[in-house]
């Protein structure tokens, strides 16, 4: 992985984008023209996976697009080549079992959550994270996931609520999230307010005294932190933007 940039690891693919999802809630049509403006936009490369509903995918039609399917029909779909990732929550892990290349499944963080995450691990299953929404889980409960998906090494994405990069009020902030996984000090990580502790250059992410190189930064985005949903992926790009940390 010579020359690559630490930016470019950090952020790349980070969003998978939502845009009919609420609060955002767009019709699909709107939904496409929204992720095709931004995926063709100069910092289009942080966009992902379009993500859509079971019970839209028929509407999609023809449209090429690489998607991450969210189960709301109870059934999983079968025979499209574009799904190549698939959400669910609150369906048996059994039945998810090897359904598309990335099988993400929600988990509540409750007081079990560790042994929930060893049990995906154990069907090659991803565990999934709600940040945000009706409920905002404490700092220490979403530490306590991230460590034990780092402890049982199971990759993770998160969801809801992260639409800046900075942790605000009782929001959780996406750059913290990914320093948690990054650094360590899960808890600590997830706390920071102060923009001056974060750094990034084509070199290195750096928090407080701790810095990690753009290779140790990919593996982690492929091992660990893989991606965040939105319904929106222009205002966490406007979020870095105003930073510092994108141009």
């Amino acid at each position: 992985m010579d020359g690559l940039d630490a930016r470019r690891a950090l952020f790349g693919g980070l969003i998978d984008h939502a845009p009919t999802f609420p609060p955002e809630e767009l019709p699909l049509e709107e939904g496409l023209v929204e992720h095709r403006r931004v995926r063709q936009s100069d910092n289009g490369w942080i966009v992902n996976r379009f993500v859509c509903p079971a019970s839209k995918l028929a509407a999609l039609g023809g449209e090429p697009l690489r998607l991450s399917v969210v189960i709301d029909t109870g059934r999983l779909p079968a025979g499209d080549a574009r799904i190549e990732a698939i959400e669910a929550a609150g369906l048996d892990p059994d039945v998810l079992f090897d359904a598309a290349p990335e099988v993400y499944a929600e988990l509540p963080l409750r007081d079990d959550v560790s042994f929930r995450i060893l049990q995906l691990g154990q069907l090659g299953i991803r565990a999934k994270v709600r940040c945000g929404g009706a409920v905002t889980p404490s700092v220490r409960m979403l530490a306590e996931f991230v460590e034990a998906c780092r402890r049982l090494e199971v990759p993770f994405k998160a969801t809801a609520g992260l639409h800046q990069p900075l942790r605000h009020g009782d929001e959780h902030g996406f750059l913290n999230l990914l320093a948690a996984a990054v650094f360590g000090d899960e808890e600590e990580a997830l706390a920071e307010e102060d923009a001056s502790a974060f750094g990034l250059t084509a070199s290195a992410f750096t928090w407080r005294n701790r810095s990690a190189s753009a290779d140790e930064v990919a593996r982690v985005r492929r091992e660990l932190f893989v991606s965040f949903g939105s319904c929106s992926a222009q205002e966490p790009i406007d979020g870095l933007i105003e930073l510092g940390l994108l141009r």
